[in-house]
């Protein structure tokens, strides 16, 4: 039961934070690589320095998988034992720039170990990645249209329902040849 003086006063979103992001095995830059938003800002906010707003708020509430009103929350919630994410809920990566959206199905304590996504590619689109760490491999199904694969020089063109699994310690990119859209699942394995 909370006093009149503390319901009168900010939730502290900076606790809750940093509690959801371990729970979660998540580091700072993790987090600030998933919400986009700069690791000086996250640290800020989790020591109660700065206070975020809502547009930061909502993207690290969707990088965290929560509702935003969990993050605004001091009250620490009973696990689930089915957990379900509306679509508006699943964090996106959008890379409108390069003609892709990333979509992050996979839960956020799992990223650096496993990570799996759904990947939209507009016609020309392009998904580039530097090289990850060491033993690091992916593993693609397209689920519409066609992807070429390129990893190092070679290259290789993906069809409906065909699966590609490649190193990803070197530098490669998911691009969609086609005219339409094209949707993929992508399943990232760290070593």
């Amino acid at each position: 039961m909370s006093t009149p003086l503390a319901s009168n006063s900010p939730p502290e979103v900076g606790a809750t934070l940093q509690r959801l992001r371990l729970a979660r095995g998540l580091t700072l830059e993790d987090l600030s690589r998933i919400a986009g938003v700069s690791k000086s800002m996250l640290s800020q906010i989790e020591r109660e320095k700065a206070n975020p707003t809502i547009a930061i708020t909502w993207r690290l509430a969707n990088a965290l998988g929560v509702p935003i009103g969990e993050l605004l929350s001091s009250e620490t919630r009973v696990a689930e034992t089915i957990r379900v994410l509306d679509a508006h809920e699943t964090p996106t990566l959008p890379g409108a720039h390069a003609g892709y959206i990333l979509r992050i199905l996979g839960p956020m304590e799992m990223a650096g170990k496993y990570e799996w996504y759904e990947l939209t590619l507009a016609p020309g689109g392009e998904l580039a990645s530097q090289a990850h760490d060491p033993g690091t491999s992916e593993h693609v199904t397209v689920l519409h249209g066609s992807i070429e694969v390129e990893v190092g020089l070679e290259k290789k063109k993906l069809k409906l329902g065909g699966t590609a699994r490649y190193p990803a310690d070197q530098n490669h990119a998911l691009r969609n040849p086609g005219k339409t859209e094209a949707k993929a699942l992508l399943v990232v394995v760290h070593r």
